[in-house]
């Protein structure tokens, strides 16, 4: 697959604190992208520098190839924000006529439809909307932009859950007929994990884990039992976290098993147990790096 975007040792510096790290990311032609941190990691400000709303100290970044100068935007771009700028007094559907303007490839039918979906009056103006309602705007916006290079920081908001989870459906079918490249940033880990094809975990402004979703599934592990059985389990494999109770150890390791280790498992009495991407993520931020 070719690559849409890439960034090349990015740097972002505030004072004499780094925000971001020599920061490399590739985003390959229409796939599905994670961007998980915690709060402070470097997220937006990767977001931001990427969407040319702020300057990075150090580094490039190239869209198909191309060198972009400092706060120039990707063409067929759509960068929907965490907190966009709406304009209060005007009425969601002149948003929306307004955004069609800046996407050559901007769906009106998508776009009604998803009004429909999401039940909202496209009249209402935006300064009576909730917090909520107004990701639903941003998340309108990115669907029927259909640009090829689509970002979302935060989509879900202030959203519940039902609301989230038709965000979730209409962005994977429409993704499966209209196949392009979309970045999602978002602090809902265990929700992402059935969307994304591959994510990006960053901390402290440095990559910390670039890995296909399914990979992580098949590698992501909570082994428990005997302390000594677990402890000899789990030698030379790479260990994120461990904690003892009684005589028995939990410990959750990044590795592939193969039926050798199944076997030495059960001769071992412990348990495997798959760890979910929210707990894999945790434990990874607090010390398996």
């Amino acid at each position: 697959m070719s690559i849409v975007l890439s960034c090349d040792r990015l740097n972002k510096k505030y004072g004499q604190n780094y925000a971001l790290r020599d920061l490399d990311i590739q985003l390959e032609e229409n796939v599905i992208y994670g961007l998980l941190g915690r709060n402070g990691a470097g997220k937006t400000t990767l977001l931001n520098i990427i969407a040319g709303g702020i300057f990075a100290n150090d580094g490039t970044i190239e869209v198909r190839g191309k060198k972009l100068d400092k706060g120039e935007l990707p063409e067929d771009f759509c960068f929907v924000r965490e907190k966009n700028k709406l304009f209060g007094g005007a009425r969601l559907i002149e948003v929306l006529r307004f955004a069609a303007n800046f996407h050559p490839n901007w769906d009106w039918t998508f776009a009604h439809k998803l009004l429909q979906t999401f039940r909202l009056d496209p009249n209402k103006k935006i300064k009576h909307l909730s917090r909520g309602t107004e990701s639903l705007i941003g998340n309108i916006i990115g669907l029927a932009s259909r640009a090829s290079l689509t970002v979302f920081d935060e989509p879900v908001l202030g959203l519940d859950v039902l609301m989230r989870e038709r965000f979730y459906k209409e962005l994977l079918e429409d993704y499966a007929n209209h196949p392009r490249t979309i970045l999602l940033s978002t602090h809902l880990i265990d929700e992402i994990a059935p969307i994304a094809e591959r994510v990006y975990i960053i901390d402290e402004g440095s990559l910390l884990l670039h890995e296909e979703m399914n990979q992580i599934r098949m590698a992501a592990y909570l082994i428990r039992g005997n302390s000594d059985a677990v402890s000899l389990f789990t030698e030379g494999k790479r260990l994120l976290h461990t904690e003892s109770y009684g005589h028995g150890k939990i410990a959750a390791i990044f590795e592939k098993l193969n039926d050798g280790d199944r076997l030495q498992a059960r001769k071992l009495d412990i348990t495997i147990e798959n760890l979910t991407l929210q707990k894999f993520f945790s434990y990874l931020i607090e010390g398996g790096h």
